[in-house]
């Protein structure tokens, strides 16, 4: 079965990168250095600290696993300067009945870099999908699980 394609920004990917680099370094060389502490202590079978750094290294290998499928199948999104929403575009919104509070901005991600308390949002999240494909003017519904917000686009950065 074919890996699924993973849609990130550049910074996205450059994220996961480091992170990888990361763990393939400094992780890696501080569970190695505790699991030479452990055996050192002598018998394995009684050895949590053993036990726990087997766990630990166990975790992270599958976590670079991860990583790294992720950015092998990364598809790196570059927002357009258009005048339509995309993936990559950093959009401006209003919610209408609450439009006293102000603006606020999304940026529209794939789901591995979503982050909405950044304001990130993941191209497949209810906002997401009601943004993508539309202009400045736009109202546009989005179905949240408190019921039907109403959103009025007012800018679009590429």
């Amino acid at each position: 079965m074919a890996d699924k394609k993973v849609l990130v920004t550049e910074d996205g990917y450059n994220k996961l990168v480091e992170k990888l680099n990361y763990l393939k370094s400094v992780k890696r060389i501080e569970i190695a250095d505790r699991l030479k502490a452990a055996i050192a202590l002598g018998d394995l079978s009684e050895n949590s600290e053993y036990d726990d750094a087997k766990n630990e290294q166990a975790f992270l290998e599958g976590e670079i696993q991860e990583l790294e499928a992720k950015i092998r199948n990364s598809d790196i999104i570059k927002a357009g300067a258009g005048d339509v929403v995309q993936m990559g575009s950093t959009v401006v919104v209003i919610d209408q009945e609450f439009a006293e509070d102000g603006p606020e901005t999304f940026m529209i991600v794939g789901s591995t870099e979503a982050d909405p308390d950044e304001g990130k949002i993941s191209n497949e999240s209810p906002l997401g999908q009601a943004l993508l494909g539309q202009k400045v003017g736009s109202v546009v519904d989005v179905h949240a699980p408190a019921g039907v917000i109403k959103y009025e686009i007012q800018e679009i950065k590429g």
